[in-house]
C-alpha cells in the first residue's frame, strides 16, 4: 500500500487524463495527499486568541478532522482536495465582501493539498493569490466537476488500498473475476490456457495482486513485470497476447469468485454434499468471497467445470439456487403424492 502522493506527482501522472493546467501555487508541488488525517499537530495549535475588547481568550485549538481525498467545496467537513465547479464558484460569488472573505480564510485554514477550478471556470484572483500566498497549487479543468472528483477518488482509492498477494491464476470467467488456486502442479495454468482457448481473457498468472477499493469490492489486476505472461508447465514462459491477441488479456478485473482445485480419492469424492457440492467462502481483505472446491481427477473437463461454476455463481447472485429449486420441487411431490 503506498501511503502517500505528492500534488506534483498526482499532476504529473493525471494531467493529460484529466486536462489539468497548473494555474497558481507552483512552490506547494511537495504538498502531500495521504489516506487520512486525523490527529493534532502543532499547526492545529493557533497562536492565542483575543476578543473584540483585547481580552486574551487563550490558546485555539481546531478540532481534528478525519478528511477525504477528494470532494467538492466544503468549509466544514474539508477534503485535501477541494474540487469548485460553476456551484461553488457562483455561491462564493453571491456572499458579501466579508462572509466571502471568511469562508476564503475557513478554507485555507485547513491546508488543502491542492485546489481544482472545473468546468473551464475562471478561477477568481482572490483564490489565485491566496493559493500563491500559502503555496497550494490551484489547477483548472474543462472537465466536469462530478468526473473529475469520480475520476480522483477512483485513482486515489486504488492508490491507497491495502494490497494482498494470492497465489493462482485469476482470470475473466463468464465476464466474473475468477481466481483459481491450488496446489502447484495442479494444472492452474493448464486451465487457464484452456480457457483462455475458449475466449476467456487472463488477468494475472501466479501471483495477482488484489486490494479493497470499497467496502464489497477487491479488485484484482497483474504486477507490471508479469503482465501478459503465463507459465505452462512443459512450454515455459508464454506471451498471451502475442498468442492469442490483445481480447485474451483483462487488465483488471472485480473478484467475485474463487475456485480452489483440489486432487481427491473415491472416499473424498463419496463424501462431498451431492447437492450444494464445495460451496462456502473465503475472506479476503475483511471481505467474504465464495469459493468452491472442484475436485481434480482423471477423465474431468475442468475447463467445462469451471465455466458452468462461474455461470452457477452468477445464477445464486441473481437470488436462483439450483439445489434449493430441486430439494422444493421433491417436497412438492411428496406433498401431492401424500394428499392423493
Amino acid at each position: 500500500m503506498t501511503d502517500q502522493i505528492s500534488v506534483t506527482d498526482l499532476f504529473n501522472n493525471h494531467a493529460q487524463k484529466l486536462m489539468l493546467e497548473w494555474a497558481a501555487g507552483q512552490e506547494g508541488g511537495k504538498r502531500i495527499i495521504t489516506p487520512e488525517e486525523s490527529s493534532l499537530r502543532p499547526q492545529d495549535y493557533a497562536a492565542d486568541e483575543f476578543d473584540t475588547h483585547g481580552n486574551n481568550q487563550g490558546p485555539r485549538i481546531k478540532t481534528p478532522t478525519n478528511k477525504s481525498l477528494v470532494g467538492y467545496l466544503n468549509l466544514i467537513h474539508p477534503h485535501q482536495i477541494q474540487v469548485l465547479g460553476k456551484i461553488e464558484l457562483n455561491y462564493l460569488e453571491s456572499l458579501r465582501d466579508i462572509s466571502r472573505q471568511d469562508a476564503i480564510r475557513q478554507l485555507f485554514s485547513h491546508q488543502p493539498a491542492c485546489l481544482v477550478i472545473a468546468e473551464s471556470q475562471i478561477p477568481p484572483t482572490l483564490l489565485k493569490r491566496r493559493c500563491n500566498e500559502q503555496s497550494i497549487p490551484m489547477f483548472t479543468t474543462p472537465l466536469s466537476s462530478t468526473k473529475l472528483t469520480e475520476s480522483l477518488h477512483y485513482y486515489l482509492s486504488n492508490l491507497f488500498a491495502d494490497v494482498v498477494v494470492l497465489h493462482g491464476v485469476f482470470m475473466e470467467v463468464m465476464a466474473i473475476g475468477v481466481l483459481i488456486t491450488g496446489p502447484s502442479g495442479i494444472g492452474k495454468s493448464e486451465l487457464a490456457l484452456e480457457l483462455i482457448t475458449r475466449g476467456h481473457r487472463l488477468v494475472a498468472d501466479d501471483a495477482p495482486q488484489f486490494s479493497r477499493i470499497a467496502p464489497d469490492i477487491i479488485n484484482g489486476y497483474c504486477p507490471e513485470l508479469l503482465t501478459d505472461f503465463l507459465e505452462v508447465r512443459g512450454l515455459g514462459i508464454i506471451n498471451v497476447r502475442e498468442l492469442f491477441g490483445n481480447n485474451a488479456i483483462k487488465g483488471n478485473k472485480y473478484l467475485r469468485l474463487i475456485i480452489r482445485l483440489e486432487p481427491m480419492d473415491k472416499d473424498r469424492l463419496l463424501k462431498l454434499d451431492r447437492l450444494e457440492g464445495s460451496y462456502r467462502t473465503q475472506r479476503v481483505l475483511e471481505v467474504d468471497v465464495p469459493e468452491i472446491t472442484v475436485p481434480v481427477a482423471p477423465g474431468r473437463n475442468l475447463a467445462v467445470l469451471v465455466e458452468c461454476a462461474a455461470h452457477s455463481h452468477l445464477l445464486r447472485m441473481s437470488g436462483y439456487n439450483a439445489s434449493q429449486d430441486f430439494a422444493d420441487r421433491q417436497r412438492q411431490l411428496i406433498q401431492q403424492t401424500a394428499s392423493k
